[in-house]
């Protein structure tokens, strides 16, 4: 099996899963998450591959970590992600990227994530449910944080944190590949 394969069959798997310990009917969720009840019916019957922002929805509507809903093993109390298993769920042809390097349920969803952006590349983000934080670290060049409309300048070496229930982009507008790590943490559903 594919390492997509496995992370739709895990998807279908675990949004069901997640969706019945809240007592979600799909169409419960769908309006939750912003979805389409179809699109949840596809996922949940590992027919199609969503993007990640449909996933993060999803996520965000079930109150866990993108971690959580990939998950294809019962993990023990220590876990520990190899380099080549991090998940990369965005790219461009530019080469940008993000990778989801580990995640917890601690409250709520805690993910953690590396990221390259290629000069003049932007990856935009839907607000996340209200108590939602960010943590970004770049590492190199200079990262362009935009929430809600105002732009943020962050150089290397340079840290931020944001209230992420606005919209927010994260963009390159330098000569230079800008790498960051970011943290999020997402409330746990009430």
């Amino acid at each position: 099996m594919s390492d997509l394969d496995l992370l739709t069959q895990s998807l279908a798997r675990n949004v069901k899963r997640w969706r019945t310990e809240r007592g979600f009917t799909l169409d419960a969720l769908a309006a939750r998450a912003g979805v389409s009840r179809g699109m949840l019916i596809q996922i949940e019957q590992a027919r199609t591959n969503p993007s990640i922002g449909t996933v993060v929805k999803i996520g965000d509507a079930l109150g866990v970590s993108i971690t959580t809903l990939l998950d294809y093993e019962q993990g023990p109390k220590v876990r520990v992600v190899p380099a080549d298993q991090a998940v990369r769920l965005w790219h461009t042809d530019a080469g940008s990227y993000n990778r989801l390097l580990a995640g917890a349920e601690a409250p709520g969803p805690l993910e953690m994530w590396d990221w390259l952006l290629t000069p003049g590349e932007s990856s935009p983000s839907d607000p996340h449910p209200s108590g939602t934080v960010e943590l970004v670290h770049v590492l190199a060049g200079e990262l362009t944080l935009t929430v809600d409309g105002v732009k943020h300048r962050v150089p290397a070496g340079a840290s931020a944190s944001f209230e992420a229930d606005a919209p927010h982009t994260y963009g390159n507008e330098g000569d230079e590949p800008m790498r960051m790590v970011m943290a999020v943490s997402v409330p746990p559903v009430r």
